[in-house]
C-alpha cells in the first residue's frame, strides 16, 4: 500500500481561531498597575510635598517661645461630618501636614487657640461620596483588569467546559485532502470494496433499484503499515460527502460518561450532515470485549462501547451515517460490534504481493529522482513481506543515501542498501571487534551460508556479511524468489538445518561455542513448536491442535485460560520439539563436516572481503573459488585461522581455492 506522509492541518474545533498572545491585555495590565499604584500612593500621601508630622510633636513646637512654626499660616481643615481632619502650616519655612486622630485629640482646637495661633478654618471640598469613590477606585481597576486581560482565556475555558462531552471528530476539508484512489496501490481488492461505498454515496438509486441498502459499517483489518488509514483518506478524497475523522482513544477521558456522550454527539453531527462518512482509527482502543475488565469500579470503556453499539444499530437507527473503522487487532473486538448490521463488511488490507510492491514503489518514486540503472521490478522482487510503510521508507532511505553521497539521482546500490537497512538495520562499521570475535563471527556466518547453498528446500542466499548490522555482529540474508503463503514440511526441516549451521561451525572449528546462536535457538524453537502444536507435522502427536493462543494474548480474557491437554501430552510435545531440533543439528553437522574445506574458504573470504553476495558463495561451494570477487576493504588486517586455506598469489582479485581441512 502506498503511504502518504503528509497530514492535513488540524483545525481548531468549531472553526475557532487559535488563541494568540494578548498584547492588548498586557498593555492594559501595565497601565492598570500604574493607575492602581498611583491611587494607593495618593491615598496614603494626599500631600506628598507636606510630609506628615505627629500632632504631639507639632503641639510641643507650637508652645515654644521661639517656635519655628509660622503661626499665621496655620490652617485647620474641617472634613465633612468631622470636627477636624488635619492641620496645614509652615515649619521652618517648609509646608507640613499634621495628622490628627479626633478620637484621642478632642481638645485639639482649644490647644491651638491657647498657643496663641490665629488659625483659619477651611472645609474639605471632597464630599463623602467622592472620598468613597477614590477609595474604591483601585478595586474597580483590578476587576476591569481581570476582565480584559483574561477575557480570551475565560472565553476558551468556558467553551472547553461546556463542550467536554462534545465529539472530537474533525471534518476533513476537501481542499486540504489531496489523497485519492490514484495514490493507493498494492491492495486492489480492498480498494474495490471501499470504492463501491463511494459510488453508492454518489448514486444511491443505482443500488437501490433491487432493494439493496447501504452498508452500515466497514471494518478494515490488516497488519501495521499496510495502508488502512491511507485508504480511508482516499475515500474522503473521492467521496463528495462530509468526512469525519476520529481516533478510538479520543472517546475515553478521565471523567465517567464523557466517552458515551462523545459517541452520541458524533452521531448527532453525522445525522445533521447525512449522508456522511465517519472514520474511527484504532477502534480496538474502545471496542474491546465487554466483561473482561481487570478489577472493579465503573468501566468507562464498556459504557462507550455500549453507546457505539446502540448508535450503529440500535432502536434509533441513524440512516445515512457510514462508519469506517481500522484496527490491527480484530481478535480483541467485541462480537456484538462485528455482527452484520453494524460492521456489515470486513475488508482485509494484507501485505502487497510482488506486483503490488512494484506499484507502491512507483507511487513513491514519483516524488524523487531515479537513476537510469534503477529497476523497480527488481527491487519489488527483493522486498518480499515488506509493507507499504516499509516500501515508502526504502525510497526515503535511498534518497537520503544518495544525498549523502552527493549524487544527483538515486542509484540501484542506494535502493539495495536502503532495503537492507529497513529490514536488518544499519551497518555499524565503527563497532570495535577483536580479531578473535571477527574470526568466530566469520565461521558462524559461513556455517549458515554453506548450508544455504547445499540444501535444496530453502530460500536462495542473498548476502552474507561480518559487518555488524543492527543488533547482530554478522548477518546471513535470504530472499525468496516469490511470495509464499504456505510452508511445506521439507522446507521447514531444511530451514531448521540451515539455522543450526552457525552453532555447528563454531563447534567443529573451535571445539567450543558462544552465545552468538541465541537468536538461532529461539527461531528454531519457535518453528519446531509451531510444527508440533499448530501445523500437525509430528508423526507421534498427529493432526491435533495443541496451541495455546500465544500469538495474540488478550490479558483480561486469557489470564485464566488453562491448556486443553494433559501433562503427559505436554511432556510428549517437549520431547518432539527437542527431537526435531536434535535431528536438524545432527544433519547440519554431517553436511558441514563433509564440506569442511568449503567452510574454511568462505570464512577466509569473509575475513578478507567482509561481505559476499549469494552468487559468490555459490561459486565457492561449486568450484572452490570466486570468479568475480568483491573489492577488498581499505586497511584490512586478516587474522590467520587455525587451518589457513591456500590462496593462489597470481589471482590478485581472482577466485579463492581452498585445501581440504
Amino acid at each position: 500500500m502506498a503511504q502518504q506522509n503528509s497530514r492535513p492541518n488540524r483545525e481548531p474545533e468549531d472553526g475557532a481561531p487559535e488563541p494568540n498572545f494578548n498584547w492588548r491585555g498586557l498593555i492594559l495590565f501595565v497601565v492598570a498597575i500604574a493607575l492602581i499604584g498611583g491611587a494607593f500612593y495618593a491615598n496614603g500621601n494626599p500631600n506628598a510635598k507636606n510630609p506628615p508630622v505627629p500632632y504631639t510633636k507639632f503641639l510641643e513646637e507650637l508652645k515654644k517661645e521661639e517656635s519655628k512654626i509660622n503661626k499665621s499660616s496655620v490652617i485647620i481643615v474641617v472634613a465633612p461630618g468631622r470636627v477636624l481632619d488635619h492641620i496645614e502650616a509652615e515649619w521652618d519655612k517648609k509646608p507640613i501636614r499634621v495628622q490628627i486622630n479626633m478620637e484621642f485629640n478632642r481638645t485639639a482646637e482649644a490647644d491651638i487657640r491657647a498657643a496663641g495661633v490665629d488659625y483659619q478654618l477651611r472645609e474639605d471640598g471632597n464630599s463623602l461620596l467622592v472620598t468613597m469613590m477614590v477609595n474604591l477606585m483601585p478595586i474597580f481597576l483590578i476587576i476591569l483588569l481581570i476582565y480584559f486581560f483574561f477575557r480570551q482565556q475565560i472565553r476558551m475555558a468556558g467553551k472547553g467546559a461546556m463542550s467536554f462531552g462534545k465529539s472530537k471528530a474533525r471534518m476533513l476539508a476537501r481542499d486540504k485532502n489531496k489523497v485519492t484512489f490514484k495514490d493507493v496501490a498494492g491492495v486492489e481488492e480492498a480498494k474495490d470494496e471501499v470504492q463501491e461505498i463511494v459510488e453508492f454515496l454518489k448514486d444511491p438509486k443505482r443500488f437501490q433499484k433491487l432493494g439493496g441498502r447501504i452498508p452500515k459499517g466497514i471494518l478494515m483489518v490488516g497488519s501495521p503499515g499496510t495502508g488502512k488509514t491511507l485508504l480511508a483518506r482516499a475515500i474522503a478524497g473521492e467521496a463528495d460527502v462530509p468526512f469525519f475523522s476520529i481516533s478510538g482513544s479520543d472517546f475515553v477521558e478521565m471523567f465517567v460518561g464523557v466517552g458515551a456522550s462523545r459517541v452520541r454527539d458524533m452521531f448527532e453531527q453525522g445525522k445533521k450532515a447525512a449522508p456522511c462518512l465517519i472514520f474511527i482509527d484504532e477502534i480496538d482502543a474502545v471496542g474491546r470485549h465487554r466483561g473482561h475488565g481487570m478489577g472493579g469500579g465503573h468501566d468507562e470503556r464498556e459504557q462507550t462501547l455500549n453507546a457505539l453499539l446502540v448508535e450503529m444499530d440500535g432502536f434509533d437507527t441513524q440512516d445515512g451515517v457510514i462508519i469506517i473503522a481500522a484496527t490491527n487487532r480484530p481478535d480483541v473486538l467485541d462480537p456484538a460490534l462485528l455482527r452484520p448490521g453494524r460492521f456489515d463488511r470486513q475488508v482485509t488490507v494484507s501485505l502487497p504481493d510482488v506486483k503490488g510492491r512494484e506499484e507502491i514503489l512507483k507511487v513513491h518514486a514519483k516524488k524523487v529522482k531515479m537513476g537510469d540503472d534503477v529497476d523497480l521490478a527488481v527491487t519489488a522482487r527483493g522486498t518480499p513481506g515488506y509493507s507499504g510503510a516499509e516500501l515508502a521508507n526504502v525510497i526515503n532511505e535511498a534518497a537520503l543515501s544518495a544525498a549523502r553521497r552527493g549524487a544527483k539521482a538515486i542509484a540501484h546500490l542506494d535502493l539495495e542498501e536502503a532495503r537492507d537497512k529497513v529490514r536488518w538495520g544499519k551497518e555499524r562499521r565503527s563497532l570495535a571487534m577483536s580479531d578473535k570475535e571477527k574470526e568466530n563471527t566469520a565461521y558462524h556466518e559461513a556455517g549458515h551460508a554453506i548450508l544455504g547453498c547445499l540444501l535444496t528446500n530453502v530460500d536462495p542466499l542473498h548476502k552474507v556479511t561480518i559487518i555488524p548490522r543492527g543488533p547482530s555482529l554478522g548477518s546471513t540474508m535470504y530472499l525468496p524468489t516469490e511470495d509464499k503463503y504456505t510452508h511445506r514440511k521439507k522446507e521447514l526441516l531444511d530451514r531448521l538445518v540451515m539455522i543450526m549451521g552457525g552453532r555447528v561451525a563454531e563447534e567443529l572449528v573451535f571445539g567450543d561455542v558462544t552465545n552468538g546462536a541465541r537468536g538461532d535457538i529461539g527461531q528454531a524453537t519457535n518453528i519446531t513448536r509451531k510444527m508440533v502444536c499448530e501445523w500437525g507435522m509430528s508423526e507421534n502427536l498427529g493432526m491435533v491442535d495443541y496451541s495455546e493462543g500465544e500469538e495474540h494474548v488478550f490479558l483480561a480474557r486469557d489470564i485464566s485460560r488453562s491448556r486443553s491437554f494433559s501433562e503427559v501430552t505436554a511432556q510428549e510435545i517437549d520431547r518432539e520439539v527437542k527431537k526435531l531440533c536434535d535431528d536438524a543439528y545432527a544433519r547440519a553437522t554431517e553436511l558441514i563436516s563433509a564440506n569442511r574445506d568449503k567452510l574454511e574458504i568462505i570464512a577466509r573470504a569473509l575475513l578478507e572481503f567482509e561481505t559476499l553476495d549469494g552468487d559468490q558463495v555459490k561459486d565457492i561451494v561449486k568450484t572452490g573459488g570466486m570468479s568475480n570477487p568483491p573489492a577488498r576493504p581499505v586497511s584490512k588486517t586478516v587474522p590467520a585461522p587455525k587451518e589457513t586455506p591456500v590462496i593462489d598469489p597470481q589471482l590478485e582479485l581472482g577466485g579463492l581455492s581452498g585445501a581440504p581441512a
